[in-house]
């Protein structure tokens, strides 16, 4: 990820409304941090899937799991080329005309290819994802054992490619609107 205000690639290039657009590493880890949920996108010989699963962050790694079984990790484990999408609804920005309706978000996109974190890492992860979702829980639990995690696959995905794009404040009302007497605001 850039630490300018450039995007990385032509494909993280914002192209609409591209002042709200972020390619700031603090921009994209404040909203990889912030969030519990991504949803991987991806590719196989059935079609086009997305899938929400659990994330949490380590340096400039997204990191997500799941069963070894489940065709998010078995697809992925093959490097295919993923997109991950998170986003932070913050408000429902209500205009006075139906059309200039909006929303307040932060969100972020992910480009490149999963890779699999090899078994003597694993349990340093899962205690970082731990410590994500219940801060000081994982000292009072028991770990996941050996059988646990050999029936986990952990991924991540390079930080490297990605885009951020965030929207804040109130509607963009038309002047002609102004005098409608309908209320206007942003509904948290």
């Amino acid at each position: 990820m850039s630490t300018t205000h450039q995007a990385p690639s032509e494909r993280t290039q914002v192209k609409r409304i591209s002042e709200n657009a972020r390619y700031d590493q603090d921009s994209l880890y404040a909203i990889v941090d912030a969030a519990y949920v991504c949803h991987v996108a991806f590719h196989d010989q059935y079609g086009s899937h997305c899938i929400p699963t659990a994330c949490w962050r380590e340096g400039d790694f997204l990191y997500i799991h799941g069963a070894n079984a489940s065709r998010l990790c078995k697809v992925l484990r093959e490097g295919v080329p993923a997109c991950v999408a998170i986003l932070h609804l913050d408000g429902l920005v209500l205009a006075r005309a139906a059309f200039n309706h909006s929303m307040n978000y932060r969100s972020a996109m992910i480009y490149g290819s999963f890779v699999v974190i090899p078994e003597e890492e694993k349990a340093a992860s899962m205690a970082a994802f731990m410590e994500k979702i219940a801060p000081g829980r994982q000292a009072q639990v028991r770990p996941g054992n050996r059988a646990e995690l050999a029936g986990t696959t952990l991924l991540k995905i390079s930080l490297q490619e990605a885009v951020c794009k965030t929207r804040q404040g109130g509607p963009n009302d038309d002047e002609d609107d102004l005098a409608l007497p309908v209320w206007a605001g942003v509904l948290p």
